[in-house]
């Protein structure tokens, strides 16, 4: 029997559980939950790094208390962001800066009035965001030059790690967000950093995930009344966590979602794939568990439902459930209206129903005024959206999918479970929930080798969890079958 401890921290909450790794079989004990978010001073935004690594204290404490013998500690975090360090005192520098902050807002043309958009691709394979770290970390140099002397930054999981005793290297899962990785060698790609015009010595050293990264320090130790701990790199970015609990059949060609308020679609590939085509089609080359590159792109999922809820239960109703928006759409003419999800005027907080009516009015579905179909169309155009998605993973790749597995949040809505079966004509297994919680101990198990592999790892999620399997409507297929090419004008 072994025990381990995952920390898994998102934008809006993070929380501790604990794995119980007996007889091929894992079961999960929540320790704690704490909010996180990000904090404004002085026209900048930020995460309260000191709070979360209280927060992570309070977690294993917790956890001590109900499992006072742990073989590990494994933390996996959102991308991108990242802390610097004092090579002379070790402290920390400053709180570390938020994806969203907006010194990176003309980031994006200084990095490439040194190496273009399509080079950068290229290089690293990865989808051009503003909120990349290559684009942070340029507009800091910028900003605060002096930060880059006699220092080091740490990706956010393994700062936070560094905390609690963990060394000073990074994991390669959160690293490939950076856009500063050669996805081949998985190192940094030195000649991007000298083009971009960054230091060096800041970069810390990569390691893989399923190692060791240090052990609980002596004081922690002492502080909490325990031996040591080992601290484990799993696959620190949460997505590669997640993708590394994909129940994924034995044989046969398989995709996955990971769906929460984004959805992220792809698969596994062994090599990256840096083309035009799929630079054009928004495709990312990330890293994941196994040597694998998780070739994928982001939609927007479950976000769509979450602010038109907000809305409704501010305007109308408190008491709204999804389950009671789900009776809504089932009750609504399918496909009556349709919206492009990833559509800009859909990305920030607001009045979502009357966005969602106002693009219908502005593309010729006509402005929507039952309740019940604005839900309905949100529906049926992730649905369909996923089906487009899919069809161009499967052109970039040259594969035919049998199976999605979708994993994360998003599996509890069974409507939309059924629906992208529906639309792709495939089965769809979805669960388990807590993928992300799941991949981080499983990580650890094989780190410590109570589990051989990856595909032993995603054995014990097929044995310890249950999914649920939905199959193909032949009459929604068709329905969805007459109605692609009207989303695809959409969609464009």
């Amino acid at each position: 029997m072994k025990n381990f401890l995952a920390f898994d921290l998102g934008a809006s909450s993070g929380r501790g559980i604990i794995g119980k790794l007996e007889n091929g079989k894992l079961t999960l004990t929540e320790v704690h939950r704490f909010a996180n978010g990000p904090t404004e001073q002085g026209g900048s935004i930020y995460w309260n790094y000191p709070q979360l690594v209280e927060e992570l204290k309070t977690g294993l404490k917790k956890a001590l208390a109900i499992e006072p013998a742990l073989d590990g500690i494994g933390i996996d975090t959102w991308g991108v962001d990242y802390v610097f360090f004092s090579n002379t005192t070790g402290r920390f520098l400053r709180w570390p800066y938020h994806y969203r902050d907006v010194r990176t807002g003309n980031a994006e043309s200084d990095v490439w009035s040194k190496i273009s958009k399509q080079e950068l691709y290229g290089h690293t394979g990865i989808q051009c965001m503003t909120l990349n770290t290559v684009y942070q970390l340029a507009a800091h140099f910028r900003e605060h030059p002096e930060d880059f002397k006699d220092s080091h930054f740490l990706t956010m999981p393994d700062a936070l790690a560094r905390a609690l005793g963990g060394d000073d290297t990074s994991e390669y899962t959160d690293c490939s967000t950076t856009n500063l990785l050669d996805p081949v060698t998985k190192e940094w790609d030195w000649e991007v950093i000298d083009r971009v015009g960054l230091p060096r010595e800041v970069f810390p050293k990569i390691v893989k995930p399923c190692t060791f990264g240090g052990t609980l320090s002596e004081e922690l130790q002492r502080e909490l009344g325990c031996g040591p701990i080992p601290i484990i790199k799993v696959g620190s970015h949460d997505t590669a966590s997640a993708v590394g609990a994909v129940p994924a059949p034995t044989s046969g060609n398989w995709a996955y979602i990971s769906a929460g308020t984004w959805a992220l679609l792809g698969a596994e590939i062994d090599e990256p794939l840096r083309t035009a085509a799929s630079e054009k089609e928004s495709f990312t080359n990330e890293g994941g568990l196994d040597g694998k590159i998780r070739f994928l792109t982001n939609i927007m999922g479950s976000w769509l439902f979450q602010e038109t809820r907000r809305n409704w239960r501010e305007q109308k109703d408190p008491e709204l459930s999804f389950a009671e928006m789900e009776r809504m759409a089932l009750a609504s003419e399918p496909c009556r209206y349709l919206i492009n999800p990833n559509d800009a005027s859909f990305v920030t907080p607001g009045d979502m129903p009357q966005r969602i009516s106002d693009f219908c009015a502005d593309h010729g579905e006509g402005a929507i005024v039952d309740d019940g179909a604005v839900v309905r169309a949100i529906y049926d155009s992730l649905a369909l959206y996923f089906r487009c998605k899919l069809e161009t993973l499967a052109s970039l790749l040259g594969v035919k999918y049998q199976c999605l597995n979708v994993v994360g949040g998003g599996t509890k809505d069974g409507l939309l479970m059924q629906l992208t079966a529906d639309a792709l004509n495939i089965p769809v297994v979805a669960g388990p929930v807590e993928a992300t919680a799941i991949g981080n101990l499983l990580a650890q198990a094989m780190a410590t080798g109570a589990v051989k592999d990856l595909a032993a790892a995603r054995q014990v999620v097929k044995d310890s969890f249950e999914v649920r399997t939905y199959r193909p409507n032949e009459a929604m297929h068709a329905l969805y079958n007459g109605e692609i090419e009207r989303f695809k004008s959409l969609a464009k």
